[in-house]
């Protein structure tokens, strides 16, 4: 390491003000403090010291997600074989003409050959992100003169779980360039951004291409009972169809995520493998979570209380809503995003609980759109510093109260 550190340093001045390698410091910095820990130290007063830093941060972020990678591969593998055993998905993709050149069986019922059957679809998925995010950061660090933010390391491991396993990857990319972009750099970079990047680049993309975002009909036969599995589309969308649609389906399916849906959006368990390291090392708010759950269960008793004759997602119980759609995944790691939703404690519950009466508002009253979870969080991203505003006034009132007295 000593070699490899001497060499940087060596490199180092043709990167620095003057050198001739100048513009592409952000660059060099990037990697360099990817390998090393920053020579730079304070050395005026006292400060409090703690190991963690924005590149961690980012690090931890990943190692959180990778339950929720590990289950797309493996429901995406088990997905595509059970659909191609009952005949309903094409067998002329490269994956299956790979699979087939490799020599593999199609066989559902094992675990690790749909797990490698789906790396082969979300991990060009996920590379087309990670390219695409590799070149818009470090191209706008040079431009702006400023040092590469490895925010992107979040979004191209949180979206690629939000889209469906047949999205072309063209799509990915420019989806994944829109949300660095339009999501975070043109507010100033990582930490000025109000809205999600991920979600933002989620968004662009279902309003954009929204036959390729639907998924519903990806791989799904138009009768699974040979196979003992469900008919029809996702279990969210056959729930706003039909009264009665989630009686026949299974709920610990749901819960595990071997049904249909986006990628990394099915498993709820592997969403909570990574809530609980997110809330034990402190970047994901348990508050936040704790409120969206509340806010979820409260919306849905509400409506099941009403009840409607035409609108079957009236009927839907809250512990369905909280194991269909995204509703797992964007509780853990897309309303918890630290930079754009609220700061304070209090602030924290409010926000959680007005995305959870969000979801539910908008999977029920708008039932075209039975998802809402994208929506309810960017909606609330802008009124999170309102939110936060209010707090901190009141906090101000009482304490000049309390003085006075």
């Amino acid at each position: 390491m000593k070699f490899l550190r001497d060499l940087h340093e060596n490199a180092r001045p043709h990167f620095e003000k003057g050198g001739k390698l100048e513009r592409f410091y952000p660059l060099y910095e990037a990697q360099y403090t990817g390998l090393f820990t920053p020579g730079d130290v304070t050395k005026t007063a006292s400060h409090v010291r703690d190991g963690i830093d924005l590149k961690r941060m980012m690090i931890i972020v990943v190692i959180a997600v990778a339950p929720c990678m590990v289950a797309a591969m493996w429901n995406t593998g088990y997905q595509a074989q059970l659909a191609i055993a009952s005949g309903a998905a094409p067998l002329d993709t490269w994956q299956t003409w790979l699979w087939t050149a490799v020599g593999l069986p199609f066989d559902f019922n094992n675990s690790l050959l749909c797990l490698l059957f789906g790396a082969l679809y979300y991990l060009p998925i996920y590379a087309a992100a990670m390219f695409a995010g590799g070149i818009v950061e470090p191209g706008i660090a040079i431009i702006r003169k400023h040092e590469v933010n490895e925010g992107f390391l979040v979004t191209g491991a949180l979206l690629p779980l939000t889209l469906p396993a047949t999205i072309p990857l063209w799509m990915v990319m420019l989806g994944t360039a829109f949300g660095l972009v339009m999501g975070k750099e043109v507010f100033g970079g990582t930490g000025m951004n109000f809205l999600n990047p991920a979600l933002v680049a989620r968004a662009f993309l279902f309003f954009a291409y929204p036959a390729a975002m639907s998924g519903d009909a990806a791989w799904v036969a138009a009768d699974f009972t040979a196979v003992d599995s469900v008919s029809g589309a996702t279990l969210l969308s056959q729930a706003a169809v039909s009264h009665g649609a989630l009686e026949a389906a299974s709920w610990w399916k749901a819960f595990w995520g071997s049904v249909p849906g986006s990628m990394g959006e099915t498993s709820a368990f592997a969403c909570l493998l990574g809530a609980f390291v997110l809330i034990t090392t402190g970047i994901g708010s348990w508050r936040t979570m704790g409120g969206l759950f509340i806010g979820t269960i409260l919306m849905s008793l509400v409506f099941n209380l009403i009840g409607s004759e035409t609108n079957a997602m009236f009927e839907v119980p809250w512990y369905w809503h909280v194991v269909l759609g995204g509703w797992a995944f964007g509780t853990v790691f897309m309303a918890t995003d630290p930079v754009s939703s609220t700061f304070t404690a209090r602030g924290k519950l409010i926000y959680g609980f007005m995305i959870g009466v969000m979801v539910v508002l908008v999977r029920v009253v708008n039932p075209a759109y039975p998802e809402g979870m994208m929506l309810a969080i960017l909606f609330m991203n802008m009124f999170a510093p309102l939110i936060d505003h209010f707090i901190v006034q009141a906090n101000i009132k009482r304490r000049l109260a309390r003085s006075a007295a």
